[in-house]
């Protein structure tokens, strides 16, 4: 048995982003997958650790400052999509009202998309904004891993409690979620292979 990480990367190129619905995007070539949650869920950090760069993803102090969709080329093989943060109090109305056309625009409409990984803080509940996004995935169809982040930031008792009751108030089972944490790199791998399988997968669209 090979001991080698999954997702080993081994190039990665910024194509540029997506302003607004009907924006400049890449040419939809390569399968995609697209990385969504809060604006302060940790996102940065995560796809940080997961392609093993320090500057991959700008880690913000200022949660809500990524306004665009942003497209990655990895291995000149497959696309991985930064959506931008939802639900950040500070942000006013008026952007929020953009982003989210932005976001369900993509989503709907990019005909290589193989996958979300959607993104929870393990510390605490869903909030509305992540329960609309689950069901706007679950409506659509687009197949969905679900990692919970910061676990590093658990006792092993807190941690063994939320990691029972949060796939239980998603309708998940456990096996359905991954602990991420960014500090240790725990569920790097585990994310890895799921993304690998989502990318080997033919298009969910042609199915539906």
């Amino acid at each position: 048995m090979s001991s080698q990480e999954p997702l080993v990367i081994r190039s990665l190129e910024f194509l540029g982003g997506m302003a607004s619905v009907d924006g400049w995007r890449p040419e939809p070539a390569l399968p995609e997958v697209a990385f969504a949650g809060r604006s302060n869920v940790g996102k940065s950090s995560l796809l940080n650790r997961l392609v093993h760069r320090k500057k991959f993803a700008r880690v913000s102090n200022t949660p809500g400052r990524t306004r665009e969709i942003n497209f990655f080329k990895v291995n000149d093989a497959f696309v991985f999509v930064d959506l931008p943060g939802y639900g950040y109090a500070r942000v006013s109305k008026e952007q929020r009202a953009e982003w989210r056309p932005l976001i369900e625009s993509y989503l709907r409409r990019s005909p290589q998309l193989r996958g979300i990984v959607q993104l929870l803080d393990v510390r605490h509940d869903p909030t509305n904004d992540d329960r609309l996004m689950l069901d706007f995935l679950s409506e659509i169809g687009v197949p969905t891993v679900v990692v919970l982040t910061k676990i590093d930031k658990l006792t092993p008792t807190e941690r063994r409690k939320r990691l029972a009751e949060l796939p239980l108030r998603l309708g998940l089972d456990a096996e359905q979620v991954i602990a991420f944490s960014a500090s240790t790199g725990e569920g790097r791998d585990e994310l890895g292979a799921a993304i690998e399988s989502l990318l080997d997968q033919p298009s969910w669209r042609a199915a539906s």
